[in-house]
């Protein structure tokens, strides 16, 4: 994406050298769930949620894209999210058109982040995300939830140049 979008903020707790761990900041999503996996599912649920936030809500309002762009697999479904900008509440967002559509407000998370470049496709996601809970258990971390895919570049991004993760929600972790 050319443009500089807005990102979730954090802070950086540790790098580990083969992965970060993050705590960021409280967010809001919007979230669609589709049926099955894959690439016609995933642009499904992009069209969704792009709908919403270019004028598909009761106030025809157009919000600001965001990256990432998070899709992950929960019991056989995919979900897709977009965070909203931060300077909406869920009060302050329009209601989507799509009742498929859900406006989630998200908590605070610590989160191992593991980030890599060039096309991403379901196996080479679930390969990343198996090395991640791998090296996050051996570190004494405990992940929360599965894997999620964060990607940052449209598909028009040369594949060397784009910028995607791996997101792995971890138990919280105490700083002394």
């Amino acid at each position: 994406m050319a443009e500089e979008l807005e990102e979730p903020t954090y802070e950086l707790l540790r790098d580990y050298g083969s992965f970060e761990l993050r705590r960021y900041a409280s967010t809001i999503q919007a979230r669609v769930q589709t049926t099955g996996s894959g690439r016609r599912p995933s642009t499904g649920g992009f069209r969704r949620i792009a709908g919403y936030i270019f004028g598909g809500n009761n106030a025809r309002a157009s919000i600001a894209m965001t990256a990432p762009v998070e899709t992950w697999v929960e019991d056989g479904d995919e979900w897709m999210a977009f965070t909203m900008p931060s300077s909406y509440t869920l009060e302050s967002l329009p209601a989507p058109v799509d009742a498929g559509v859900v406006l989630t407000e998200c908590e605070g998370r610590d989160v191992a982040v593991l980030s890599f470049s060039g096309r991403f496709h379901q196996s080479k996601s679930e390969k990343l995300g198996e090395r991640l809970k791998g090296v996050v258990v051996e570190q004494g971390l405990t992940p929360t939830q599965e894997p999620i895919l964060a990607v940052y570049d449209g598909p028009m991004t040369l594949p060397f140049k784009r910028r995607n993760e791996i997101l792995l929600p971890v138990e919280r972790v105490s700083l002394n």
